[in-house]
């Protein structure tokens, strides 16, 4: 019996492995709104009971894909910044992250589409402003464990702030890169950004547990 359940949870978990990266292809070809639960099936071999046995609806889906994106957005950073130890060298940290931070612009597409759907939809809107919650204070987190002595600029505050700054930056780096996609430029800029805000003016010093001194 357990090696059947243990058989049964890794059929499981591929279907559903399958199914997103089916759906992100065609979300990336056709645009979110304009792909049903059926054409995510097709391209991924599955019946419609394979879908709902793993989502509800394609909303549900998005967010598992978008987890995985904020997750290794996270990861990513949590790298980069964890690199230099407690006292990191923070241009050279910041270079880190540009050169391997997910720039990839199908997913922006499918990103951008998801946005003006959750634009008109109160309820998908405050899900998705929940999942860019957890996402900043996961690089939040980690500004502040590596930050403890690093001045900040005062403007910012504190982790939470310089979190705020940096997904900022993020998001308007890759609105540009939308349009003139040239990845090679928006890491250029991106690094030349985040080194600014994370450098320039100091004044707010991270404590122990995030919080900002003057």
């Amino acid at each position: 019996m357990t090696v059947r359940a243990g058989e049964t949870t890794r059929r499981r978990a591929r279907t559903r492995a399958n199914l997103l990266d089916a759906a992100f292809t065609v979300f990336a070809a056709k645009g979110f709104g304009r792909v049903s639960i059926e054409e995510v099936c097709e391209a991924a071999g599955y019946s419609r009971g394979a879908f709902y046995s793993n989502f509800a609806t394609l909303d549900e889906l998005f967010f598992a894909l978008y987890r995985q994106r904020a997750d290794l957005i996270a990861e990513q950073v949590t790298a980069a910044l964890a690199a230099d130890g407690p006292d990191p060298d923070v241009p050279a940290a910041v270079n880190r992250i540009t050169e391997v931070l997910l720039l990839d612009r199908d997913w922006l597409l499918v990103k951008t589409d998801f946005l003006v759907h959750a634009a008109r939809s109160p309820e998908v809107a405050r899900t998705l402003l929940e999942h860019r919650a957890e996402l900043r204070r996961a690089i939040a987190g980690e500004l502040a464990r590596a930050h403890r002595h690093t001045p900040l600029p005062a403007v910012l505050g504190d982790a939470e702030g310089a979190a705020h700054a940096v997904v900022a930056a993020y998001d308007g780096i890759t609105a540009r890169l939308l349009l003139d996609r040239d990845t090679e430029r928006a890491r250029d800029r991106l690094a030349r950004m985040l080194t600014a805000l994370l450098t320039e003016g100091g004044g707010a010093t991270l404590t122990e547990g995030g919080g900002a001194t003057r």
